[in-house]
């Protein structure tokens, strides 16, 4: 059975946490104790072989070997192999869990759109239901060993009442290489198609809506099936396991407490290594290294007989029931309907208990800015922006209508990449602007302004023109009707 301990951690206390180290069912202590103890027990045995059996020459022989099995621990990457395993695996295993099959929602579509309160309607009604409960039920026979228990063969499941003996003889009459669960649902669709005809299922559209529900509750029998066939890379799992393993064969070498090799210089003292008979650094490496890989061991399939394991005994029970109970007891059958109790008021206020009245104190959420709080001077208007759109009799420069540099620089600095980008060119102020000439019209109205340059482009830095020259220009281009009007 899971071990559930929600309740246990619902609030946050001192020693909240520490509680629930002292629980052996579904516990660390109870996975592990086997490996702590032959480990302690090598390590006891080396090191007594060590103090009482070896001679001088050995323990310095015995002492460079350790110290070279010391340091090529050190070399193993522990914790990025076993975290990254064990996420895998934690997500696989609860992506196993949410491709359980569950009936809820086909059971409602089915009292919806499946119609009749005969005898005919209700036998509708439940077989439909009894039909996906025996598809999973088949399909956890063949990946959990607690429902194989419970039903070996198909007798187990006639005798419990997925399946009669006309449709077992039906079912072991179709020959097929592969699983078998998908049949119940053909017979599903087979029945449904039959209440269309007979008119139980009023439209097309109904019977589409219950094929849908139908295809995503099969779906999830098949992607079931397919965890418990397709599983992590075994060459993944062997890297980690023997990750660990050869670990700690070094941490049994290499940890052991050794004799100082070289005698002290006189005069001079020196502090050796702590004599300890137990190595407590070394067994907190163990228990957590070696216990990180028997939690991935223990829900890398989590339909076996762990007590972490998926309870699929105890679904099989809840999604009959329930869905016999939608299907027959509950088709049809309301509770008398009127007038709420807030039917009167305009703000609807359920009440409190004195357990909950602190509760309605607290002001409800209404966004995370709702609280910010600005100066009188701040929420006036800007008097630069107040009449942006408004035309302006004078151009703004350059740097100006750029308001995100202008708000770090200020209203006197121009902007440095306006500025690099757009050549400042002296103006000149005693003579008149360029214009283009244009052939064929009058000397005041040919006169055309020459386009301004863009401020993301860059101006050509082209010397301006002399008027002299320009009016010479355009009485060589102009005709000489243009050139001498008439009186």
């Amino acid at each position: 059975m899971t071990v559930s301990y929600t309740l246990k951690v619902a609030n946050a206390r001192f020693g909240g946490f520490s509680a629930l180290l002292f629980r052996w069912r579904g516990s660390i202590y109870k996975l592990l104790y086997k490996e702590l103890l032959v480990f302690l027990g090598l390590y006891g045995v080396l090191s007594l072989t060590y103090r009482k059996l070896l001679s001088q020459e050995q323990k310095r022989i015995y002492a460079q070997v350790a110290q070279y099995c010391n340091r090529s621990a050190d070399l193993i990457p522990m914790s990025f192999v076993l975290g990254f395993y064990v996420t895998l695996v934690v997500n696989r295993w609860w992506a196993q869990y949410t491709s359980i099959p569950l009936p809820d929602r086909l059971m409602c579509v089915v009292t919806a759109t499946v119609h009749g309160d005969d005898e005919r309607g209700r036998t509708l009604r439940r077989t439909l239901l009894r039909y996906a409960n025996l598809s999973s039920v088949l399909v956890l026979r063949s990946v959990s060993t607690r429902v194989l228990r419970r039903f070996p063969t198909m007798d187990h499941v006639v005798e419990a009442g997925f399946m009669s003996q006309e449709e077992q003889q039906k079912f072991e009459s179709l020959h097929s290489d592969f699983n078998k669960y998908w049949v119940p649902c053909v017979w599903f669709t087979n029945l449904a198609a039959q209440a269309r005809r007979e008119g139980r299922v009023r439209d097309d559209i109904a019977l589409g809506l219950l094929l849908d529900e139908l295809n995503q509750y099969r779906g999830k029998c098949s992607l079931l099936f397919h965890y418990d066939w397709i599983s992590i890379p075994l060459v993944y799992t062997q890297v980690v396991t023997i990750a660990v393993y050869s670990f700690f064969a070094f941490c049994l070498i290499g940890r052991q407490f050794l004799e100082g090799t070289e005698a002290p210089e006189p005069g001079q003292e020196t502090l050796g290594d702590l004599d300890l008979y137990v190595p407590l650094t070394t067994l907190l490496q163990f228990f957590f290294y070696a216990g990180w890989l028997k939690v991935a061991e223990q829900i890398i399939n989590p339909f076996g007989e762990d007590d972490d394991d998926f309870e699929t005994n105890q679904l099989i029970d809840r999604n009959l029931q329930v869905s016999l109970l939608s299907v027959d007891n509950m088709y049809g059958d309301l509770p008398p309907t009127g007038r709420d109790r807030y039917w009167s008021e305009e703000a609807a206020q359920p009440p409190y208990t004195q357990a909950s009245a602190a509760d309605s104190l607290r002001p409800s959420f209404m966004g995370s800015t709702f609280n910010l709080r600005m100066s009188e001077e701040r929420l006036q208007p800007d008097p630069d922006t107040e009449e942006a759109g408004a035309p302006s009799s004078t151009p703004s420069p350059a740097w100006a209508r750029t308001p995100l540099l202008s708000r770090f620089l200020g209203a006197s600095a121009p902007s440095p990449a306006i500025s690099l980008r757009v050549p400042r060119t002296p103006l000149l102020p005693s003579r008149p602007q360029a214009a283009t000439p244009v052939p064929g019209r009058l000397r005041l109205t040919r006169l055309m302004p020459a386009p301004a340059a863009r401020i993301d482009e860059e101006a050509p830095e082209t010397p301006s023109p002399d008027l002299g020259s320009l009016e010479e220009e355009e009485d060589k281009v102009a005709p000489p009707s243009a050139a001498t009007p008439s009186g």
